[in-house]
């Protein structure tokens, strides 16, 4: 390339929420040149992430990601959050890696870098033309973080600003972390996260900025069973979100995951819990949740190669007792083709297998660039069922 052409990488806007996409240009080039753009991140964790496509600038020596086609990399084609979603570790990293946010006060740093030729490897040993680092933050400015200590009541509360009050929204998980969902959510709820819901209601209705008559529940994986298990048995919550569904009974859930002989194992050695969850399903017919019982609104996000839990099989029965108990119209589902089971905020990268303990690495499923869709719609689809049905102003844009 010509000495004297200084190339130019910008990236648009350089701090955002998580959900709002960036615009990748790069200027200054000449036409018909090879570049690599790569995203680079170092974790929490001491791990590091990266992506990179594979780009030929145009007649005017320019890239631009959303609109233009990349050729190879991580991801192919024309993909705006490419560079994001389609982050993995890099070669040589420790197994069953997950990309995590657990310290939601710092934002999670991305380096973006622009290297000469079409590059797979080596890119930490070379110099980039050009290199911007971005910020992408899970809570919004202002969102109030206080540790809920009351009672016996342990959890945390995230209130937003900008407003006197707030509908609530009471977060459900288990092994899996929703701390960073929790905390992105915030930027329109008053938040309490890993919380006993009606002790958490009865300390909580009294607070000056939540709306009593305005609380909703989001459960994802473990924490679905939880929050299928509350909607049915509360009057309280004015809606449900539950993300890779279960109707168990919350008393078999620890005697069904001990019954490991129904777990199978891939070409990787790795645990896939789908069978044992048929065989749960199959014969816990009389300790299931009576989802007939429920009376507020309840959408029900799944993918349809979700390997942790036949997912499908519970929503259709959830599907089938809500009619039969002529709430059918509470209900609605969204099922996504060749999506997994951790379906997480948009842009989040795809895991289709992590280390679930020290021994155990877990199956999700999923394909990459079809779960990463799923992810972008369904969230758009759960701020428009929340907006609805905790707020009567227009719909929610999760963006600063």
């Amino acid at each position: 390339m010509p000495q004297t052409l200084l190339p130019i990488l910008s990236v648009s806007p350089t701090r955002a929420l998580v959900d709002e996409k960036m615009e990748v240009v790069v200027e200054n080039l000449p036409p018909g040149f090879p570049v690599t753009l790569h995203s680079f991140h170092h974790s929490e964790d001491k791990d590091h992430w990266e992506a990179y496509g594979h780009y030929i600038t145009d007649h005017r020596g320019m890239v631009s990601v959303a609109e233009d086609f990349s050729f190879g990399g991580t991801y192919k084609g024309k993909a705006a959050m490419g560079l994001l979603w389609s982050m993995r570790p890099v070669p040589g990293s420790r197994k069953g890696l997950r990309l995590r946010k657990m310290n939601v006060r710092t934002p999670l740093l991305v380096n973006i870098s622009v290297y000469s030729g079409h590059s797979a490897e080596g890119f930490r040993e070379r110099t980039p033309l050009a290199s911007t680092l971005i910020e992408r933050w899970y809570i919004a400015p202002g969102v109030q973080r206080i540790k809920l200590r009351e009672k016996g009541l342990r959890g945390t509360l995230f209130i937003p600003s900008g407003t006197p009050a707030s509908p609530l929204m009471i977060i459900y998980s288990a092994r899996i972390s929703m701390t960073h969902i929790s905390c992105f959510l915030s930027c329109f709820f008053n938040i309490v996260f890993k919380l006993c819901f009606n002790q958490a209601f009865n300390i909580l209705k009294e607070h000056p900025q939540v709306i009593p008559d305005k609380i909703g529940l989001f459960g994802l994986s473990l924490g679905s069973i939880l929050a299928i298990n509350l909607a049915t048995e509360s009057p309280i919550p004015a809606c449900c979100v539950s993300c890779s569904v279960n109707n168990i009974n919350t008393s078999i859930i620890v005697k069904c995951i001990k019954n490991n002989d129904m777990i199978r194992l891939d070409e990787n050695n790795h645990q896939i819990w789908r069978e044992m969850g048929l065989a749960t399903f199959n014969t816990s017919k009389l300790v299931e949740v009576s989802v007939g019982k429920i009376n507020c609104p309840l959408l029900l996000v799944n993918g349809d190669d979700d390997q942790n839990w036949p997912v499908v099989q519970y929503a259709q029965d959830i599907t089938q007792k809500m009619k039969a108990a002529g709430k059918e119209h509470l209900l609605t589902c969204v099922l996504y083709p060749d999506a997994g089971h951790l379906i997480e905020p948009p842009f989040s990268p795809h895991f289709r297998a992590t280390r679930f303990h020290k021994n155990v690495i877990v199956v999700w499923g999923g394909t990459t660039e079809p779960h990463s869709e799923a992810q972008e719609d369904s969230w758009r689809k759960i701020l428009a069922f929340l907006q609805h049905h905790l707020y009567s102003s227009p719909i929610l844009q999760a963006k600063m």
